[in-house]
């Protein structure tokens, strides 16, 4: 499991709860482990990693290293396979680019979708995948 990409992500956000599943439906190898930025692993993980505190949308931990913003978006899509590898054209376009209309969505996820008291409970199916 060390050397799986484990993607954090804001636990009480209706958005990227949603990612979360969506990218849980498309691996169909298991590759993605999850962690809510919230949970203690989440947090042992942005401390390991030096991830600012204010950072608290998507992450990506893969090779030992961390992916944030549209980087952690676009490498999610590539591990996808498939399809979604396509969306890799958009690393052309350059990050303070992409990260500004990243971060702008980012900002206002909880008024267009939503925001949750408490953590995503993960189905028994699914458990495994997800750090404690």
């Amino acid at each position: 499991m060390e050397n799986q990409p484990i993607v954090l992500f804001d636990g009480v956000c209706n958005f990227c709860d949603a990612a979360v599943n969506f990218v849980i439906a498309r691996d169909d190898a298991g590759v993605f482990r999850f962690a809510p930025l919230q949970s203690d692993a989440g947090r042992d993980l942005v401390v390991k990693y030096a991830i600012p505190k204010n950072v608290d949308s998507v992450i990506l931990i893969d090779n030992d290293r961390a992916f944030l913003h549209s980087d952690a978006a676009l490498q999610i899509a590539k591990r996808l396979g498939g399809g979604w590898r396509l969306l890799g054209i958009f690393t052309l376009v350059p990050r303070f680019i992409r990260d500004r209309a990243y971060k702008l969505f980012a900002k206002y996820r909880y008024k267009f979708f939503g925001k949750k008291d408490a953590c995503m409970m993960p189905t028994p199916e699914i458990r495994s995948r997800f750090l404690a």
